[in-house]
């Protein structure tokens, strides 16, 4: 029985050291878990601002750079406009110097040719079509219509030489770009006429791709800039999106407002994107992020904190776990040493410390035990028979009062047993402790009885704790005297 308490006390010392190995490992591991999640969420936040951040700046840059290349396009047209001017002076003064040529359509059609214009038109002092390139014009004149006025000043003026800004012509509709002059002797005007949308739109077209190819980017950016009227790609980072409409490509233009970045998510060949939407009065500028852009090395520094905090785990377990042993073996050695090795119940050196600790102005009941005729059993089977009744007497104590108190064995056959909880029933403690021996049979030893004698605290006024066990000694002795007169048993045999 002794053993088998013993035992049962070290395999819940060494349960309660596992679980608590246990729980420090799934709580390592949750900590481990959260600090990844939050790692991740930060990585997550971080990545998102540094990818709005360098959107709005390619985005930005895309539009000062083509705003630029606008401000230089417009300074182009002026230089055309320039030089529009001096062809049709010098288509002039080819006629006035081959007067030839002034009714030969086929000549002046060559003269066209050879100036690069594509239109060449005689006029009259009244503003009149007379002559040209292009006889079905022939009859057109000022006031033919809104295109045709424009050059009313010229039968004003005729020191005047204009040219007119990209306009549909009279006839047509069409496109064109109109200079006008009078001749040397001011007795008719030349006009010249340039298709020059096609030239301005390739201009346009090629200046746009290439603003957008020579950004700089890396892998997973892509940048796209779409007309705005038309929605058409005109100039991309990838050359095989330019011409498809960024509807097609996954890029939604709903929503857009003009000079307000709009983020949202979108889709691309497949791929999870983050994507930046500027429009402006001619383009709309759209940079798009994939979402593994920043993964991979967000997932690099997740492992390596990973890493580490796998391994300040594990250090924490060990050294934890070499606590939790070195605290067990404190324990064990505090256990032993407060520990009455044959009952398992608090010893002497225990009780002398927990009796000094007690308080006067409490209630509490101690209560003095002592085994009868364990000399008889002793000297008749021996002191193995002897360790029988102690033990039996031991459990019966603990089994009645261990969760009321503590129970000591001080001596060879001497118990105390301090009750500090619910003294109120100690009546009912004491008689079932009283069932509990009568009750007792042994395989050595038949019978056991004990006497013992107690006292509450609250009882008088006390000048010393030490005072107590004094009197519950002597009632203890009353009782055995008691027991050994009725019993009329020697006490000495």
């Amino acid at each position: 029985m002794i053993y088998e308490i013993f035992r049962k006390i070290s395999v819940n010392l060494c349960y309660n050291k596992i679980m608590k190995k246990k729980k420090f490992i799934v709580l390592s591991v949750a900590i481990i878990a959260i600090a990844l999640l939050l790692e991740a969420g930060i990585f997550r936040y971080f990545n998102d601002k540094n990818a709005y951040r360098t959107s709005t700046v390619l985005v930005d840059r895309v539009l000062t750079v083509l705003n630029k290349n606008d401000e230089s396009k417009n300074d182009l047209i002026e230089s055309l406009k320039e030089d529009y001017k001096v062809r049709a002076k010098a288509v002039s003064y080819i006629i006035d110097a081959k007067p030839q040529v002034e009714y030969d359509i086929e000549e002046l059609q060559q003269i066209a040719q050879l100036m690069m214009i594509d239109e060449i038109h005689l006029l009259d002092e009244n503003g009149a079509i007379y002559s040209g390139s292009i006889p079905k014009y022939f009859g057109y004149n000022f006031d033919s219509g809104e295109q045709m006025s424009y050059f009313k000043p010229m039968l004003k003026d005729k020191n005047l030489t204009m040219c007119q800004d990209v306009t549909p012509n009279t006839s047509e509709g069409k496109d064109m770009m109109y200079a006008i002059t009078w001749n040397e002797d001011k007795t008719k005007m030349i006009q010249v006429g340039i298709t020059p949308k096609r030239l301005l739109d390739e201009i346009k077209q090629n200046t746009t791709s290439n603003v957008v190819a020579q950004m700089p980017v890396y892998k997973g950016i892509e940048i796209f800039a779409a007309n705005t009227d038309t929605k058409v790609i005109e100039g991309a980072t990838d050359n095989n999106k330019i011409g498809t409409k960024l509807d097609t490509i996954g890029i939604s233009t709903k929503h857009i407002t003009k000079d307000k970045l709009l983020v949202k998510r979108v889709k691309i060949d497949g791929k999870h994107c983050r994507c930046m939407i500027k429009k402006s009065e001619e383009l709309i500028i759209a940079v798009t992020v994939e979402d593994a852009f920043y993964m991979q090395g967000s997932l690099f520094a997740t492992l390596i904190v990973g890493i580490y905090l796998v391994l300040a785990s594990c250090c924490m377990i060990y050294m934890l776990s070499k606590l939790i042993k070195e605290r067990f073996e404190k324990e064990k050695l505090l256990y032993t040493s407060n520990t009455d090795e044959l009952t398992k119940c608090f010893n002497r050196r225990a009780y002398e410390a927990d009796i000094a600790k007690l308080d006067l102005n409490k209630t509490w009941i101690y209560l003095s035990i002592d085994l009868n005729e364990l000399k008889r059993a002793n000297d008749s089977y021996g002191h193995v028979a002897g360790d029988e009744p102690i033990c039996a007497a031991a459990d019966c104590m603990k089994h009645n009062f261990q969760d009321y108190g503590s129970v000591y064995r001080i001596g060879g056959d001497e118990f105390v047993v301090l009750i500090t909880k619910q003294t109120e029933c100690f009546e009912k403690m004491l008689k079932t402790f009283d069932d509990s021996i009568a009750n007792w049979h042994g395989k050595l030893v038949d019978s056991l009885t004990v006497s013992y004698g107690y006292v509450f605290s609250s009882e008088k006024s006390w000048d010393s704790v030490y005072e107590i066990p004094k009197v519950a000694d002597q009632k203890m002795y009353q009782s055995k005297e008691r027991f050994y007169r009725e019993s009329g048993l020697d006490r000495r045999r």
